[in-house]
């Protein structure tokens, strides 16, 4: 069988990832091989191609979760045996390949009521919803929560893990056919378009009060907005600038006593504590039917398709590479 890398050989457009075969390699002490059967994509794969979020060094093999069989064992490995089934998901950068090996650590157990390609488009948001809901803002019964792209990838899994803690959630979309996905998740008000008033309808939902919490992968202009929408002394998490950069934004908008911040969940599952613990719950939603939609299924070849559908924005869910 021959095994297949994609490999970035530097920052910038699709035209800069090359496909190349390659030995499956020998797991050392510590390590397993697996074989994957379906690997995520995300945002953050974009981010790292264009260097807005450098990688290590160049050249560079992108994705950072995955499903698939462990192959080999590294020696003094016992969690694990050759054929289970497992899911990973965060740093190191690395999973666009047919094979690869990993550090016993970040290897999770997966269930065989989870589907591969759910677990491999699933892991990583459901890790990042985690982050996002318990430990940026630990939202509760009740708390008022402003997802953007609220039919995407991360976003359906957001709205669905916040109404599974009784949140009430305004879902901000840019289509009709994207408002009724967010609809179908759970979303409780829905505001539509990109030119919608999001500040006002914020507003007017909410009686004047705003958003307790505000989740901002759009980025670009739109980071103002989301404070504004929030309410006194709430929090704003900037999460992805899938519009542009971020302009600078002046310390006045935080009056009164609004935060914003910047989590990252990459450096939040580097710690393989945090990681183990994120890891649990994203599998728990899982088993619950919280997973994001497969919207497309690419082969591993083809990878700069699937970069180009999701920079194209009319992606309503996930993105699996097959290998």
């Amino acid at each position: 069988m021959v095994d297949h890398v994609v490999v970035l050989t530097s920052p910038g457009g699709v035209e800069r990832f090359e496909v190349r075969t390659q030995e499956p390699a020998r797991p050392a002490a510590g390590e397993i091989r697996v074989r994957h059967e379906a690997i995520g994509t995300n945002f953050l794969d974009i981010y790292h191609r264009k260097g807005i979020y450098p990688l290590p060094a160049y050249p560079a093999v992108l994705g950072v979760e995955a499903a698939g069989v462990v192959e080999a064992l590294g020696a003094g490995v016992t969690a694990f045996r050759e054929g289970d089934r497992i899911v990973y998901a965060g740093p190191p950068a690395g999973a666009y390949c047919s094979t690869r090996v990993i550090s016993v650590d970040r290897g999770v157990l997966l269930p065989e009521t989870i589907a591969m390609k759910t677990a491999a488009t699933s892991m990583l948001k459901g890790m990042t919803a985690y982050m996002l809901l318990r430990k940026s803002y630990e939202v509760r019964a009740g708390s008022v929560v402003l997802v953007h792209a609220a039919a995407g990838g991360l976003g359906s899994v957001l709205v669905r893990m916040a109404k599974d803690l009784g949140a009430i959630v305004i879902g901000a979309v840019s289509t009709g056919e994207k408002a009724a996905l967010a609809a179908s998740y759970g979303a409780d008000h829905l505001i539509v378009g990109r030119d919608a008033d999001l500040v006002g309808e914020v507003k007017r939902i909410t009686d004047g009060g705003g958003a307790d919490v505000v989740y901002d992968g759009i980025g670009g202009d739109m980071l103002v907005k989301s404070i504004r929408a929030a309410r006194p002394f709430g929090t704003v998490a900037t999460i992805g600038q899938a519009a542009g950069p971020i302009p600078p934004v002046s310390v006045d908008e935080l009056r009164p006593g609004k935060t914003l911040s910047h989590p990252s969940i990459m450096a939040f599952s580097a710690d393989i504590e945090r990681y183990r613990e994120a890891a649990t719950e994203a599998l728990r939603a899982m088993e619950q039917g919280i997973v994001a939609n497969v919207a497309a299924e690419r082969a591993l070849a083809d990878v700069a398709g699937a970069h180009r559908e999701m920079e194209s924005g009319h992606s309503a869910g996930s993105i699996a590479l097959i290998p």
